[in-house]
């Protein structure tokens, strides 16, 4: 049902929190990443910038355990509705990616900081 020979072999995932709705992020999946979160019951996405693959959480601790997972019209977007575990999704401490707003002419930062990034991770 994924058509992910469409798009050069990836294709686009949302990632929503399953009791809230909230959009957390978007990310990759190639076919290997979408097999392994089906057989592991959490998120695996395909890394574009380290090209390879990325099981969420693998550094921070802050796993995503899929819920449901939903396919658009067209087969080519992939929606995971998730309980993210630790709070948050974002890899700069906040609940959501999706931290910023654009307001009177600039961009607003609306989102808390669950945890600080430093504290995380160790590069």
């Amino acid at each position: 049902m994924i058509d992910f020979d469409k798009s050069g072999g990836l294709v686009p995932v949302i990632a929503q929190d399953d009791e809230t709705g909230q959009v957390l992020m978007l990310a990759w999946m190639n076919r290997e990443a979408f097999e392994e979160t089906l057989r592991t019951g959490r998120a695996v996405y395909w890394s574009r910038s380290r090209s390879r693959l990325w099981r969420k959480g693998e550094e921070s601790g802050h796993v995503q355990e899929v819920r449901q997972i939903l396919v658009d019209c067209d087969g080519d977007t992939v929606l995971l509705r998730v309980r993210q575990v630790g709070g948050a999704a974002c890899h700069e401490g906040y609940a959501s990616c999706f931290f910023r707003r654009w307001e009177d002419g600039d961009w607003r930062v609306v989102g808390q900081r669950v945890f600080d990034p430093k504290d995380v991770y160790r590069r």
